[in-house]
């Protein structure tokens, strides 16, 4: 049964680009799993929050806060490849200034919007952006699947977007039964959706869970390819992703948080360095400012 508390969103989708409704079924691909795949995620922390003095004006908030992204290579054996870590100080504040500490420089990230939702936005933007540039660096070695829409990353060739959690429904109705009985290792007909930007989509069932949307997840890339190339695409991921599937004894959010991505976030959360060491490195730079 589909889940209600998903805003419908099917009117921005058309799910005939693949095989017409009447022809919707789960699809088994008949391809073998890629041997070498690459997985991108990135990670991002408020260090501290700043007030920011303007003349004649307000103090304005800012968020020191430090993001990185990182890459892991799956070929037969698990390795970190990439990880890159920056900080900022997102803040529209007028004529604010790079925060040096004895940890790092906090470089200015201009953010539209002063409300602390609004420089969070900011973030989580940059730290797609830098998500972006890793994955575009390993695109063409391997399979390349990112954690989360692609939005950020659409430009980066044959990078596959990874959503493990919605809350929009894009299907219409008559398909709604396909979607949710779908058995492991199978997936939807590719579908098409347009919003700010045109990406193509399909459900595939990683593993079996308690209810109908537990073990579900949708894969996005970019609408600029040809759909056969799509189509190809889509069977091969279908094929590989199960299989990093993880279980709930090690994993809370199993099965949709796959193990490399897993492990890649815990590295690169370690990476970002101590919290504490940096609150109290903020706070001296502030006072000698």
């Amino acid at each position: 049964m589909p889940r209600d508390d998903l805003e419908d969103a099917s009117s921005r989708v058309d799910a005939e680009v693949e095989v017409s409704l009447r022809d919707w079924r789960g699809i088994a691909p008949d391809i073998e799993p890629a041997d070498d795949v690459v997985f991108v995620d990135g990670v991002r922390r408020v260090d501290a929050n700043l007030w920011i003095e303007q003349p004649g004006s307000r103090p304005a908030l800012g968020l020191a806060a430090t993001y990185a992204a990182g890459v892991v290579r799956s070929n037969g054996r698990a390795e970190l490849v990439d990880a890159r870590v920056e900080r900022g100080v997102f803040t529209s504040a007028a004529g604010a200034t790079d925060v040096v500490t004895a940890h790092g420089t906090y470089g200015i990230r201009a953010t539209k919007g002063s409300s602390p939702e609004e420089l969070w936005l900011g973030i989580q933007g940059r730290m797609g952006d830098l998500e972006g540039v890793v994955a575009a660096d390993h695109a063409g070695e391997a399979l390349v699947i990112v954690d989360g829409p692609l939005s950020h990353r659409r430009h980066v060739p044959d990078a596959v977007g990874y959503v493990k959690r919605e809350y929009v429904e894009y299907l219409p109705e008559q398909v709604l039964d396909v979607k949710y009985g779908l058995a492991v290792g199978r997936r939807t007909p590719i579908f098409l959706t347009t919003s700010d930007w045109s990406r193509y989509s399909w459900y595939l069932r990683l593993a079996q869970g308690t209810g109908p949307g537990e073990g579900l997840v949708r894969c996005e890339v970019s609408a600029d390819r040809d759909l056969p190339a799509v189509v190809r695409l889509a069977d091969r991921v279908t094929a590989t992703l199960p299989r990093f599937s993880s279980a709930p004894h090690k994993d809370p959010r199993a099965p949709e948080n796959l193990y490399p991505i897993g492990g890649l976030e815990r590295e690169m959360r370690r990476r970002l360095g101590d919290s504490h060491l940096l609150f109290r490195a903020l706070r001296r730079a502030a006072a000698a400012a």
